[in-house]
């Protein structure tokens, strides 16, 4: 009777449950509030989607200058964005532990929904070809694909597989706008030459082609021929050009350019960028919010995240200090945003009562959007999840806490310089 009533005096001043003040109890490990976040993000698209309800249930939101496309884009944008960001998650092999039926059955629904989004008899049969952005949410899709190649392309069946590589291919009527877009072309073109497919190998070269004209240095690419100070180094470039490299590279394709090299060039522009990145995290766990896209919330932070999960993180940072910072800021953005009449933390206004995501960077914040902002393309946040591609025995998790740069500086402790980086890779075509 006393911890029944303990626990409903915690929900009241906590705006928690009672079943959730009891968890609030025992305080959980990094990994174990990281896996919470992505299933609580995951569970309600996946679970719905793969009994092909998601498009009958799914609570939407749109921007309020939003533009007059087909508004069935919402459901593409919600699955790609949320499978690219946990694919690298479900890699990892079952297990009878929590974490791991959380993980077996999440991949069980992604599964079902992957064949769902292609199959037209399908209620949850996505809207393959309607409008211009499906180019940008297929490419997530590929992208999917390319990180959890063994757990989610090679499962699925033959029906299902010529589905996805006739609607990939179709997607080529769509004429990408001079931008990061050249990239979404590039990532499903090298991922359907990864699968054996026909591919067009233009359209993967001329993307490396741009993308290397629109370098600027330090680690830092324009969107475009102008350069603009936003996060879309962050949610497009330095991934989608090293997996579009690596797609080719194991596909083997002999084009006149050297993937391999231009793969290791670009690795370590990303690990210049993944630097700047961890050096933007506050002390207290936020970082500038700039630029364009910002309702993408954590996917501004998806290089530092892919280089710990490819276990590449450049000398200057340390498993530690890195998921110290991420999980830091995860706190920030998911525990703070709402508070009680009584003035104490209470999570929820990232989602909306029926579980989705709601448009806003820190909250419901609807006055962020841009023209083509729905709540399914907030999905892209989990893109900072990717590092739970690593096993928990993994030194990024067991590995004790340690302060970021930011701790260090602003705290009167010895911290690294930050200098320019130069190329001292050189490519030339081979023919």
């Amino acid at each position: 009777m006393k911890n029944t009533l303990l626990l409903l005096l915690v929900a009241a001043m906590t705006c928690l449950s009672p079943l959730q003040a009891k968890k609030k109890q025992s305080v959980p490990t990094d990994r174990e509030y990281w896996c919470a976040q992505a299933w609580r993000m995951a569970q309600p698209v996946l679970e719905p989607m793969a009994r092909g309800e998601l498009q009958r249930t799914m609570k939407t939101e749109f921007s309020p200058s939003f533009d007059n496309r087909d508004r069935s884009v919402v459901y593409m944008e919600t699955f790609g964005r949320l499978m690219a960001g946990i694919a690298p998650w479900l890699t990892l092999p079952d297990d009878d532990t929590a974490e791991g039926q959380q993980r077996r059955q999440l991949r069980e629904w992604a599964l079902q929904s992957y064949k769902n989004a292609v199959d037209p008899q399908s209620p949850d049969y996505l809207c393959w070809g309607r409008a211009g952005q499906n180019l940008v949410d297929a490419a997530y899709i590929a992208e999917s694909f390319l990180r959890a190649w063994d757990a989610l392309w090679q499962p699925l069946d033959d029906v299902t597989k010529q589905r996805y590589v006739k609607e990939f291919q179709a997607l080529r009527k769509i004429d990408p706008p001079y931008t990061n877009w050249f990239l979404f072309s590039s990532v499903i073109e090298s991922m359907l030459a990864k699968a054996g497919a026909q591919f067009d190998e233009f359209r993967v070269n001329t993307a490396c082609r741009k993308v290397e004209e629109w370098y600027v240095g330090d680690g830092w690419y324009a969107d475009g021929p102008v350069f603009a100070f936003d996060y879309y180094s962050s949610y497009v470039f330095h991934a989608m050009y090293l997996e579009t490299l690596q797609a080719m590279v194991d596909a083997r394709v002999n084009s006149r350019i050297d993937y391999q090299k231009y793969h290791a060039r670009a690795l370590k522009r990303a690990q210049k960028f993944a630097i700047i990145l961890e050096r933007f995290i506050s002390p207290e766990g936020t970082f500038p919010v700039v630029g364009r896209s910002t309702p993408y919330r954590l996917a501004a932070l998806q290089p530092l995240a892919l280089m710990a999960w490819y276990e590449k993180l450049p000398s200057d940072l340390t498993n530690g200090q890195v998921r110290a910072a991420l999980t830091k800021v995860m706190h920030r953005m998911f525990d703070q945003q709402q508070r009680s009449a009584q003035g104490d933390a209470c999570p929820g206004k990232n989602y909306n009562d029926a579980g989705y995501l709601t448009i806003g960077f820190c909250g419901h914040q609807p006055e962020t959007a841009d023209w083509y902002t729905n709540n399914g393309s907030l999905y892209m946040t989990s893109l900072c999840f990717m590092p739970l591609g690593l096993p928990a025995t993994h030194s990024f998790w067991t590995d004790a806490p340690q302060p970021w740069t930011q701790v260090k500086a602003w705290g009167g402790q010895p911290f690294p310089k930050d200098h320019r980086w130069a190329d001292d890779i050189q490519t030339r075509d081979k023919w």
